[in-house]
């Protein structure tokens, strides 16, 4: 009787001996508006990776609690406040828009909780403000924009007009393209965040008289960006460049036969010869009825990289430290094997895709071939952490 006893006491004051430990995913997306499909494809390749693996990460049964920002910093401060507090989440991701991730991030690393970026990559984390707290499974925001104008300037345009809006991943993004283009910025114009009618910078781009241009407009943006753009005439007569998350199968879906024969710059294709990106693929159409974007296999590597990371400190998720340790050593993504500089960002391959027309009439992007190998950002020398 003192043994059961004894066995009964030690249950009511060890609970985790009672039942399995859990994890608890705090996903905040933009999951409606003009960014919605960018969140939606976030969500749906991490939901994809999640059932693939059974409900768990690392071994243990995993809860994702989903939270929509409406693209509003002011809304996801509220969720993810609510999710730290009262939901007591052990990680963080989903976030697509870096304004969104600058308003709450530092909230999220003084609670020492990971956030776990899908997509949002800015310069502030990446270098001076660098957390411990923070891993990005994507890139840096530069790094898509670096690729292209590498390739840009490879092309020998002799000069070129820079567009993008006006908020943090716009602004690197044009500093990226900047930092490996040579030849001349005809113009560098930022546009309003959320607009959708470029009716005024598309005459600027006439009356400059560029040899291409090179254009960051996520989302609905983007769609319609490149609508107006072939509208007006100009795909025959200046070319268009653009990074992979402006060209992806969502924007191709919408824009259609415009897109063909546009180059972009990616970390990921649909070709990529690996058993995970294949296995990713197959899964996603047969699941969802749909070809993924990028945005998708960021989802999907999200969830591999947690597993991954909790699989290797035996589920223990309170070591913070190892954890950390684990996450930088890199896992088996979409793109084959990344790891991580200290500051928490990949160093991997970028890249050149076009986007061609199959014999079939289906519209996608094509690898072309690789610009960078084993790139990492340009601000990791300004992270103190090791």
């Amino acid at each position: 009787m003192k043994k059961l006893l004894w066995l009964v006491v030690l249950l009511v004051l060890s609970p985790s001996l009672a039942q399995p430990r859990s994890v608890k995913i705090g996903f905040v997306s933009t999951l409606s508006g003009g960014g919605a499909a960018l969140g939606i494809d976030a969500r749906d390749g991490f939901n994809l990776a999640l059932r693939l693996l059974n409900n768990q990460l690392g071994g243990l049964p995993a809860e994702v609690i989903v939270a929509d920002d409406q693209q509003n910093p002011d809304v996801a401060r509220q969720a993810v406040d609510r999710m730290l507090k009262r939901d007591r989440v052990d990680f963080l991701t989903g976030i697509i828009f870096s304004n969104i991730l600058l308003a709450v991030g530092d909230a999220v690393f003084e609670e020492k909780v990971f956030y776990v970026s899908l997509n949002a990559g800015p310069s502030e984390y990446a270098g001076e403000r660098c957390s411990p707290y923070f891993v990005n499974v994507a890139w840096q925001n530069d790094n898509l924009h670096e690729a292209m104008g590498q390739y840009v300037n490879t092309r020998r345009f002799e000069n070129v007009f820079l567009l993008a809006p006006n908020y943090p991943a716009g602004r690197d993004a044009l500093t990226g393209f900047k930092r490996y283009y040579k030849g001349k910025v005809v113009a560098e114009v930022y546009n309003r965040l959320n607009q959708l009618d470029f009716s005024a910078e598309i005459a600027q781009i006439r009356a400059a008289k560029p040899k291409a241009v090179y254009t960051f407009q996520p989302g609905a943006m983007g769609i319609n960006f490149i609508k107006q753009y072939a509208e007006a005439g100009l795909m025959r007569e200046i070319p268009l460049f653009l990074p992979g998350f402006s060209a992806d199968a969502d924007v191709i879906r919408a824009v259609g036969r415009p897109m063909v024969g546009i180059y972009n710059s990616s970390h990921w294709a649909l070709e990529l010869n690996n058993p995970v990106n294949q296995r990713f693929v197959e899964e996603f159409r047969k699941t969802y009825n749909r070809p993924p974007t990028l945005y998708a296999s960021q989802g999907y590597d999200a969830a591999l990289m947690l597993d991954a990371a909790i699989r290797a400190v035996g589920g223990d998720i309170g070591k913070k430290e190892d954890l950390r340790k684990a996450m930088l050593a890199g896992f088996n993504s979409t793109r084959g094997p990344i790891r991580f500089n200290p500051n928490g960002y990949p160093i991997q391959n970028y890249y050149l895709r076009q986007v061609v027309q199959t014999p079939s009439g289906e519209i996608v992007n094509r690898l072309v071939g690789t610009i960078f190998s084993n790139h990492g950002d340009a601000y990791v020398s300004q992270c103190k952490l090791k």
